[in-house]
């Protein structure tokens, strides 16, 4: 969705992913620019090169190696990271005035204002939808890292 809303807004947008076949979806979702992390030639060219990185890593990571992506009074905001960032280096902020945020969810002005602006731009969520009797293996697919977008529940699958 970040990337659907980033482009709709008309930014450049870059997705960071260490996964060539994510990149592959990126582009179709409005992504300008795959930069891989695994890439060290690649994240080593970009230093320097972001004004904003929306930063949706669900779980614990260092936070360096995108920290130096940004430009002198670049930000980064975390969304995603629900495990203590594992390693946060002071330098980047102190000597390229970079900075890092967090945010959650707005309030009810601000979630209208987002669906307002969706359905404006016709931006949806991709989704796979899932009868109530493979929530088990959704659970599983989950788990494996075996989901391409979100699953959603089909609660007329209930009557079945």
């Amino acid at each position: 969705m970040g990337v659907k809303l980033a482009h709709a807004m008309g930014a450049h947008v870059a997705m960071i992913t260490t996964s060539a076949k994510k990149g592959e979806d990126a582009r179709k979702l409005g992504a300008d620019e795959v930069l891989l992390s695994k890439d060290s030639g690649a994240m080593q060219a970009a230093q320097n090169s972001f004004d904003f990185l929306l930063n949706t890593i669900p779980v614990g990571h260092d936070v360096d190696p995108y920290m130096g992506l940004l430009k002198r009074d670049g930000t980064m905001v975390i969304v995603g990271a629900v495990e203590p960032l594992t390693r946060v280096n002071g330098m980047p902020f102190i000597f390229r005035r970079r900075s890092m945020a967090g945010s959650l969810i707005g309030g009810l002005p601000e979630t209208q204002e987002m669906l307002d602006f969706c359905g404006k731009h016709n931006i949806v969520c991709d989704i796979e939808m899932v009868a109530m009797k493979d929530v088990s293996k959704a659970y599983d697919r989950t788990v494996k890292g075996d989901v391409k977008y979100r699953f959603v529940i089909d609660m007329a699958s209930l009557k079945s």
